[in-house]
């Protein structure tokens, strides 16, 4: 780190770093806990039931 500005302007980037660091991680985590497994939405539904109703 450079003390080059102020000390406020930096402590003031630090605290929006952690910020963007804690959304992105409760976003991460939000996705992950709404994913669906890849079994669950490759399952092929069985034609029979819509075709019933059409004849």
């Amino acid at each position: 780190m450079d003390d080059q500005g102020s000390g406020s302007a930096s402590r003031g980037e630090q605290v929006e770093a952690a910020e963007r660091e804690a959304a992105k991680r409760r976003l991460l985590d939000q996705a992950e806990a709404e994913r669906v497994p890849v079994e669950e939405t490759t399952r092929a539904v069985p034609d029979r039931r819509w075709r019933r109703d059409q004849r």
